[in-house]
């Protein structure tokens, strides 16, 4: 299934969605949807890929194990961020009524139909 499909009926499936972003280990956007602007949604994978590699250093020196998600919980916004691989990283912004535990889910289940069906080693 192409990434667009995947990252579609995850918006589709939570209430509140704003965007889902797959992105490099540079923090390039790989393919995206969004309900806010295009540019908006890269920016915040961008920086919240730098906020994914520096809590896996974190990790990597306390030896805490691998990295599985990060939810980050604004005033107005919630981030959800979960690596895909090493190298590539989803991204799930929603907005401020959207349930963070729900979204989740999806995303987890997103990213497990993403490894499946795509090599990001």
């Amino acid at each position: 299934m192409p990434f667009k499909l995947l990252l579609n009926k995850l918006l589709e499936d939570i209430p509140g969605a704003q965007g889902a972003v797959i992105l490099d280990w540079e923090g390039e956007a790989v393919d995206q949807v969004a309900r806010i602007s295009e540019y908006d949604m890269k920016v915040i994978g961008a920086h919240n890929g730098i906020i994914l590699n520096q809590l896996r250093d974190v990790l990597a020196v306390i030896g805490s194990g691998a990295l599985e998600e990060v939810v980050i919980r604004t005033g107005e916004n919630k981030t959800l961020v979960a690596p895909l691989s090493q190298d590539y990283m989803l991204v799930l912004q929603l907005g401020a009524d959207a349930i963070a535990a729900r979204a989740a889910f999806k995303m987890r289940r997103c990213v497990e139909a993403l490894r499946d069906d795509f090599d990001f080693a």
